[in-house]
């Protein structure tokens, strides 16, 4: 029902019925009320597992073949760029539908969980000599996701987009100055 619920809402731009969820995916609406309570929570559902998956692609430790800490991150900053360019549901997960009430919920656990990683991330980054000690990585993180966040917005509605090397190299500057990395570090 999920993934039937994540077509409608692509097709819909946003908008869902549970008649037609429940037609796509072969099941009878009161499964689909049974199973998500509401035409909210399918739509909280479809946003979560949207937000899985880029767990998984991009922020569980992946087995990338990069030598230093900054390629690695780098890495994952292109990663992330190209799981949101190629899924569907992407610009409707950080768009429109990120600020509709049933998704905020959704989208809190989501960011708490990133902002949580990224600053350990920096922590150990911190401690083995990368980063500077006196950048806080805290407020740090915070202000490169919601960078990278809007930049990511922003080139997802321009049409053509940027190439996705090319947000790439403008997101990861951004966040070698923010780190304040130094040539070699730079990658």
């Amino acid at each position: 029902m999920i993934e039937a619920a994540q077509e409608v809402l692509v097709e819909g731009q946003g908008h869902l019925e549970m008649q037609a969820v429940a037609k796509r995916a072969q099941v009878s609406v009161g499964l689909a009320y049974h199973h998500f309570g509401s035409k909210a929570g399918l739509i909280a559902a479809v946003v979560e597992a949207f937000y899985a998956q880029l767990e998984t692609a991009v922020f569980r430790e992946p087995k990338w073949p990069y030598a230093t800490w900054a390629e690695k991150e780098k890495g994952r900053v292109a990663a992330y760029i190209s799981f949101h360019y190629d899924h569907p549901f992407a610009r409707l997960a950080i768009g429109t539908l990120s600020r509709a009430p049933e998704v905020l919920d959704v989208e809190a656990d989501f960011s708490n969980r990133q902002l949580a990683g990224g600053a350990k991330m920096l922590i150990a980054a911190q401690r083995d000599g990368t980063i500077p000690a006196d950048v806080d990585p805290h407020l740090t993180i915070a202000l490169m996701s919601g960078g990278i966040r809007q930049a990511l917005i922003y080139a997802m509605k321009q049409d053509p987009r940027p190439h996705p090397d090319e947000l790439t190299e403008n997101v990861w500057a951004f966040i070698a100055a923010a780190l304040r990395l130094t040539p070699p570090l730079v990658a």
